[in-house]
């Protein structure tokens, strides 16, 4: 049902052939070779009778002289094939692949139509406006490209964080007719998109957007707390597309529904947008009810039940990674609350719990854990209600490993990359860290000492080793150094993924461990210099992965530079010493920030960055 068109065009005189000859055997390129020669080409203008034409541009050169020649392509297709979820899928239940952590999407009756449709009413109208605005649009994206490697931050930084914004401009990303985001998480060799539905708790990790786009990346708010969430505060996960009412049939994501507290937060900061953020109220806290009541329902502060997260599979048990996220959504709670007039203390109450739980029962004195508990919960233990057991197969064999070990899939005593990543979120939020400084820091050396490999010849990787393998380098999601591995830990525990990498990078960095998290970058951008991988495709559950844009937090790792528009206030918060600039994007306009002989500055080089304070937290 669908068709495009394209169209290839020049700022320069040119001659346009719009039929070949027609013939057999080599007699079309033969002719359009003695057109060429003759360099007199004579337009043909029959518009049928042939799938091929040719653009004419004369051009002289003399002895060392050299010209440009401007091809300026461009497309159109108003219409696509691209439909995923819905309330009422024409086709039947998804169905999902464990060894790639997908599902086959139900298939809504409509079908997405991008942005520029909406735009532009054909081929000809967008080829004018790229002939017309080439000019200036390549002026805009040069004087981009110079603010931001005018950076003074380490080269290997600024190259994670520029080659991955090629992910903006992927298949990856899809922006339909009334502006608002919808994601895959990534794409297959094949061109279709990997895994659907602008995946919260992937793109909990992904800073880029916010920054540089932030009203685009308020749309994604907005479908998850309206269109994906129903009256019982139950998130879908995963959108559809066209983004409309989903059905509620899976579980929920624990960290990525909570996760998009903090992001409601930290985008309602940015924009400087109250109004927005009270709109939101009504369903945020809703949602936040209902993940107090599904998984902290006795208000302990932590997960106790088990809960969905990005690893495919659920954690049974109080754990460091999901419950410090918990924790950093109750945080984000409370100032939202605050800022509206609404009440707050219950949430403080839990706050309060959930610190004192995860640092007294969660730290094992060097790193946050999972206490594994799949007994006296709410929850049914897996070996009850089989066919109803959160799609895990327990055969007889997994059921004798359960009363030994407990449920699969957990990851009890390791020590794991994403372990407290609830207050490295909070920190890229524009959020103060919650817990123990000491007990942050002890648990981010503890992962760069125990998971980064320098060569990873003898890992055994049973998983998906494509992503780091033989002489290879990089931080594995998760080690258990005090020799206490399960059988059968989380999926993937033994992967290397470039998005949790750069979290754990930019944490230590805000820690003050640059050369650690430079370290970590280092490996990161070894295995992807172009002799094996793809510098530009950082890729794990599909090409141009989404997680990968956590690369954008390592400017602020290294500056702290955090612009609130609420307070109209720039925060700073330097490891490079007290003379640097960094490039900085806002809501209205973007630019170079930093210190000048400790003092803070501001240099805006394109649009406007209304700034009544500033407030440097660098140490002395």
């Amino acid at each position: 049902h669908y068709k495009g068109d394209f169209s290839i065009s020049t700022l320069e005189d040119a001659s346009v052939d719009y039929r070949w000859f027609r013939g057999g055997w080599y007699d079309a390129r033969t002719m359009l070779w003695d057109d060429i020669e003759k360099g007199e080409p004579i337009s043909d203008t029959a518009s049928s009778g042939s799938v091929n034409a040719s653009l004419y541009v004369p051009v002289i050169l003399q002895p060392g002289e050299s010209k440009t020649v401007h091809l300026l392509m461009s497309w159109y297709v108003p219409h696509s094939d691209q439909r995923f979820g819905g309330i009422a899928p024409v086709q039947g239940a998804a169905e999902c692949d464990p060894a790639l952590g997908c599902c086959s999407p139900e298939y809504t009756a409509q079908f997405y139509e991008p942005w520029y449709s909406g735009r532009f009413t054909g081929i000809e109208e967008v080829s004018q406006y790229w002939r017309s605005e080439y000019t200036e649009l390549l002026k805009k994206a040069e004087l981009f490209s110079q603010t931001f490697f005018a950076s003074d931050v380490p080269p290997v930084v600024l190259e994670a964080v520029s080659a991955n914004l090629g992910i903006l401009k992927s298949p990856t990303i899809l922006r339909q007719k009334d502006g608002a985001i919808w994601a895959f998480e990534g794409c297959f060799d094949s061109g279709s998109g990997c895994c659907i539905g602008s995946c919260t708790h992937v793109w909990n990790y992904a800073q880029a957007i916010p920054h540089l786009f932030p009203r685009m990346e308020r749309t994604l708010r907005e479908t998850e707390f309206k269109q994906s969430q129903d009256e019982n505060g139950h998130q879908n996960f995963r959108s559809a597309l066209p983004i409309q009412v989903t059905d509620h049939n899976f579980h929920a994501a624990a960290d990525g529904q909570l996760g998009g507290m903090m992001k409601v937060y930290r985008d309602w900061r940015i924009s400087g947008d109250t109004e927005w953020l009270r709109s939101l109220w009504p369903p945020i806290k809703g949602s936040y009810d209902f993940c107090a009541l599904s998984w902290d329902p006795d208000g302990k502060g932590v997960l106790m039940e088990p809960h969905h997260n990005t690893y495919d599979i659920e954690f049974w048990g109080p754990d460091g990674m999901c419950s410090s996220i918990y924790l950093g959504a109750t945080q984000a709670m409370i100032r939202m609350a605050e800022a509206l007039g609404e009440e707050s203390d219950s949430y403080q109450q839990i706050l309060d719990k959930g610190i004192h739980f995860m640092e007294n029962e969660l730290y094992n004195g060097e790193y946050f854990i999972q206490l594994t508990t799949w007994k006296g919960l709410h929850t049914p233990p897996p070996d009850e209600h089989l066919e109803e057991n959160w799609n895990i197969n327990y055969s007889e064999e997994a059921l004798a490993l359960l009363k030994k070990e407990g449920p699969k899939y957990q990851y009890g005593n390791g020590c794991l990359a994403d372990g407290i990543i609830g207050a490295w979120f909070d920190a890229v939020c524009g959020l103060p860290e919650f817990l123990d400084r000491e007990m942050v820091q002890s648990h981010l050396e503890a992962v760069y000492k125990s998971n980064l490999r320098t060569d990873l010849s003898d890992h055994v990787n049973p998983q998906r080793p494509g992503f780091g393998a033989g002489k290879d380098g990089g931080l594995l999601l998760c080690t258990w150094p005090r020799g206490d591995q399960p059988s059968l830990p989380f999926v993937y525990s033994n992967e290397v993924w470039t998005g949790i990498e750069y979290q754990v990078a930019s944490h230590l960095m805000m820690h003050g461990e640059v050369e650690k998290g430079l370290d970590i970058v280092r490996e990161v951008r070894r295995r992807y210099d172009g002799r094996i991988r793809n510098p530009f495709n950082e890729y794990e559950c599909g090409h141009w992965y989404a997680r990968a844009l956590s690369s954008y937090a390592l400017l602020q790792g290294l500056t702290g530079l955090f612009y609130d528009a609420v307070d109209k206030t720039l925060y700073i918060h330097s490891q490079l010493g007290d003379d640097f600039q960094c490039f900085i994007s806002t809501e209205t306009g973007y630019g170079l920030a930093g210190l000048r002989n400790g003092k803070p500055f501001l240099e805006v080089m394109y649009g406007k960055i209304e700034v009544e304070k500033f407030e440097n937290r660098t140490s002395s």
